[in-house]
């Protein structure tokens, strides 16, 4: 007690055990105590000290047990020595008088009873919250039953029940009209009944089923849906009803066509793109394979397409293709193809022709000759009246032969050839096309590998005048093969052209060419030496072509008139006006001028006497049969009085006898180039024939 009296004072405290201070007491293990006091007046203290044993009772618990209370090994329930001392805390904290019988039977019994009561409001506030989430799921699954998908409700024999805003929206059908009928009553879907009864199957065994089906709204409109049913049961695991849900896919049906549409077929024609026109090619190709039938491919190009953007605008040549594809579709058979591959190109595939090689190309040369009667005949254009013409390459397909893009590659090639006889024809392809094909494709990149490793070489064809001394030389270029040796100008020049190599080739020639007669200047014997150097059309064309010439005479400090630029009749006649101007603008500069190949074009004197020509080559084809041909022989001589009146000089090139010297020199011909006076050359051999003369008559 002295230990208790020393802890009273003016707070309430308890001990979870008396043990801890009166180890006596170890043997009484559900023994709680405590010290409670109250003041009673200023100095005077009340205080009780309490011992009691706290019995287990057994409680009936909705959830976890309160804190304050411990379990024991039968499942009962007694309160903590701290929860105890709080329960007598309450009712005794405050008083200042000493306790009735009455009041400690109360505060026994609310000992007692409290467990159980807190087990009460536990159950009460378990079976509280288990309404709450009810109400929460009742709430969530009314919200989801008004979605934007119909829903119906269906017993067991598939009588509606209920259905939602959204099925009445979708369907047209009130919910009044349709509880307790049958969808199949109300031809909601047209399913085949056998579909319709496997679905239910499928429902049954597995308790659900989805997929697409065509519904018929109220006033008979179809459109797909997508449907999922799902079977509903009891706790038992009885069936007591079914959920079925769709919705309008309508509109993805049509982005997925169009999605489709874009992929596999032209925007502007509606025609199949190449996507799908390779498709059916393998498909063609898979038929030829299995019944020997060979099919066919015509590649069609529009003639001179862009001439008709260029003037009446694009959406005239749109209206053109538009009207081009009607009428291929029009030229062939149902199960045949008409594809655009883009811009004005065109494929037809033709299937299962002849079963013979001549019988297939025979068909397919009458339908090449309907596309092209066909696409010739004039089209409208708003209020223009047009015509054009097709170029066709034609090839067979057989079997697995060739691979898909080859086969479109040999039709285009046969189409290219149609082109180049002449546009508005047919060409089938032959296997020397692809050979020829190939042979350029080469020459084209050797081109390029001898521009950037510097292998164009200049040969050296003397010319020479009356007194039978050499005046100069004309530069031929030649490219050196690092297998094939020299190639000649004849087998590259105009595929230099085609491919815009000629302009920086020209451009070394031109260069090459006045270095060596920079170099000749420094000798007595060579200094008066001039050289004639080809300019192509495209670089003559090109816009800063005087700037050009004259940057490389300065920079290689050569005498302007030493130099002598051949140009072609047809080259000075394709655009007069530039040519007069670019001439008169490099002669005044000191450089000189030559036509090359005259006699051959339509030049006109009005034309001729407005250039600043200082000498007309005949063309060597004039001067081969000079002596045979009566005709070339007043040629020549035309074109000798003529230049002689007009103040020019005359060279004859190609000049290979004595008697075609003798006859050109009898009738004024100041000059001659030929193989009379030596072949074209190295600088080196040129040089070594200037120390030893030329061959003498």
């Amino acid at each position: 007690m002295q230990w208790l009296s020393g802890k009273a004072g003016t707070s309430s405290f308890s001990c979870d055990h008396l043990e801890h201070h009166f180890p006596p007491a170890s043997t009484y293990r559900d023994i709680a105590s405590g010290v409670l006091c109250t003041p009673l007046s200023a100095g005077v203290r009340n205080g009780i000290v309490w011992f009691r044993v706290e019995k287990p009772r057994t409680v009936n618990w909705a959830g976890h047990a309160e804190k304050g209370l411990v379990a024991d090994e039968a499942g009962g329930y007694r309160l903590t020595p701290r929860k105890s001392f709080e329960v007598w805390s309450e009712l005794w904290r405050g008083r200042s008088a000493p306790w009735t019988h009455v009041e400690l039977g109360v505060a026994n019994m609310l000992a007692i009873t409290l467990p159980e009561g807190l087990a009460q409001k536990s159950r009460l506030d378990q079976a509280l919250k288990t309404q709450r989430l009810l109400d929460a799921d009742l709430r969530i699954a009314a919200t989801a039953f008004e979605s934007q998908e119909g829903i119906l409700v269906l017993d067991s024999a598939h009588n509606i029940l209920r259905v939602n805003r959204a099925f009445s929206r979708i369907t047209g059908y009130a919910a009044e009209f349709v509880v307790g009928k049958n969808p199949r009553d109300l031809q909601l879907d047209i399913q085949r009944i056998n579909d319709y009864a496997a679905m239910w199957e499928a429902v049954d065994a597995t308790g659900a089923w989805e997929g697409e089906t065509i519904l018929q709204s109220v006033d008979g409109r179809l459109f797909p849906i997508h449907l999922a049913i799902s079977a509903g049961t009891d706790q038992e695991g009885n069936l007591k009803n079914y959920v079925a849900s769709f919705i309008d896919i309508s509109l993805l049906k049509a982005a997925a066509e169009e999605i489709e549409r874009l992929a596999f077929y032209d925007a502007l024609t509606g025609l199949p793109n190449r996507r799908l026109l390779q498709d059916r090619l393998k498909h063609c190709l898979a038929i030829s394979s299995r019944s020997g039938r060979p099919g066919a491919l015509l590649f069609i190009d529009l003639d001179n397409f862009k001439m008709l953007n260029d003037t009446l605008g694009h959406d005239m040549g749109d209206l053109l293709l538009q009207q081009v594809g009607r009428r291929l579709s029009a030229c062939v058979r149902e199960g045949d193809t008409v594809a655009r591959l883009g811009g004005d190109e065109f494929v037809v595939m033709l299937s299962e022709l002849g079963d013979e090689k001549l019988d297939a190309l025979a068909q397919t040369e009458i339908v090449a000759n309907k596309i092209l009667a066909r696409l010739t005949k004039p089209y409208l254009l708003k209020e223009h009246e047009y015509r054009n013409s097709p170029s066709i390459g034609a090839v067979l397909v057989r079997d697995h032969e060739f691979d898909i893009e080859a086969l479109l590659k040999q039709a285009y090639i046969a189409m290219y050839q149609a082109k180049k006889a002449g546009k508005n024809t047919v060409r089938f392809f032959d296997p020397q096309m692809q050979a020829n094909i190939n042979a350029r494709m080469q020459l084209e990149a050797d081109l390029h590998r001898a521009l950037a490793d510097n292998r164009f070489l200049l040969h050296y064809q003397p010319q020479v005048g009356k007194n039978h001394q050499v005046s100069g030389a004309e530069v031929l270029i030649r490219c050196l093969h690092p297998e094939s040796g020299l190639i000649p100008p004849k087998d590259f020049i105009a595929l230099a052209e085609e491919i815009g190599l000629i302009t920086p080739i020209g451009q070394g020639v031109l260069e090459t060419a006045c270095r060596q007669l920079k170099r000749w200047e420094a000798n007595p014997n060579t200094r008066h030496l001039q050289l004639a150097v080809n300019v192509s059309a495209r670089q003559f064309r090109q816009a800063d072509f005087v700037g050009t010439v004259v940057r490389v005479v300065r920079d290689t400090a050569i005498k302007p008139v030493q130099l002598k630029l051949e140009l072609t009749e047809s080259l000075v006649l394709d655009d007069i006006d530039d040519t007069i101007v670019k001439m008169h603008a490099l002669r005044d500069f000191g450089v000189r001028f030559a036509m090359d190949e005259f006699g051959t074009g339509n030049s006109s004197l009005s034309n001729l006497r407005k250039l600043p020509i200082a000498q007309l080559k005949i063309d060597q084809s004039f001067v081969r049969d000079i002596l045979e041909n009566p005709d070339d022989s007043v040629i020549v001589q035309t074109i000798i009085a003529m230049a002689t009146n007009l103040g020019m000089e005359v060279i004859a090139e190609g000049v290979e006898t004595n008697a075609q010297r003798a006859f050109l020199e009898r009738h004024g011909c100041d000059a001659f180039q030929g193989y009379l006076f030596g072949k074209p050359m190295p600088v080196a051999d040129f040089e070594a024939l200037l120390r030893g003369g030329v061959p003498q008559a």
